[in-house]
């Protein structure tokens, strides 16, 4: 079966002072999230979307979801964990709670905080963990790259040519992803943010997609200016 997972299990604090986790923040009247969702809705090769949410939010979540969408069958909202791959987690423990999981069966995991993924990247995404195991989207690097061990000096600057930025969706086959994170000590897990940094890490080769520019995490205020800003643009055109 092929599994969607939209991650909305964040509290958003850098977007500042607001009242809310930021996907549930409105983007041309209507939740962010709502618009990430519709996106998925969209590809009918997807067998269960599931919205990993924080639990405090889970009804909130559903409300929304029945108030912009409506009964969709495919949708299931669970609760999220404490952090970014405990929620991917949390989500691969439902699926094998209620459908099991089978040899071939993958996931496709998404921020919900990223509204403007394209059909293609989705459909690029699904063929490519079908056949790979492991998928990153991501686009090439625009800036030079500085790292800095210390955060006060330049420690490498690394070529350019051989640098991407990282974007979601990240896709994975299930028993192939959780047999690697489960080979994680607790010190690892707690220090890595990043669920195709587990498959690296034990020596799986990671397929890379081409993203787009504009498929932008919303996570400040300036972000949600922009974000609106392309909406308009679309509207306008």
């Amino acid at each position: 079966m092929i599994y969607a997972e939209i991650l909305a299990g964040g509290k958003g604090t850098r977007m500042g002072n607001v009242n809310m986790p930021k996907q549930f923040l409105l983007l041309n009247n209507k939740p962010i999230i709502v618009h990430t969702v519709e996106k998925f809705i969209l590809n009918d090769r997807f067998d269960k979307i599931l919205i990993i949410t924080p639990k405090e939010w889970i009804n909130h979540t559903k409300d929304i979801i029945k108030k912009h969408i409506g009964n969709e069958g495919r949708l299931e909202i669970v609760e999220g964990g404490k952090d970014r791959n405990d929620s991917i987690m949390n989500g691969i423990k439902y699926i094998e709670s209620n459908y099991g999981i089978n040899e071939d069966d993958v996931i496709v995991t998404h921020d919900s905080v990223r509204p403007f993924l394209t059909h293609r990247i989705i459909e690029e995404n699904i063929d490519a963990v079908l056949e790979h195991g492991a998928v990153d989207t991501v686009i090439e690097a625009i800036d030079t790259i500085i790292e800095s061990r210390d955060g006060d000096v330049i420690s490498n600057i690394p070529v350019r040519d051989t640098m991407f930025q990282g974007q979601t969706p990240q896709s994975f086959n299930i028993k192939m992803l959780v047999k690697h994170y489960n080979s994680l000590s607790e010190d690892q897990k707690n220090i890595l943010t990043d669920a195709c940094k587990i498959c690296a890490l034990s020596g799986e080769k990671v397929k890379l997609v081409t993203g787009e520019v504009f498929n932008i995490k919303v996570t400040t205020p300036y972000d949600l200016k922009v974000a609106n800003a392309i909406i308009q643009e679309r509207i306008s055109q």
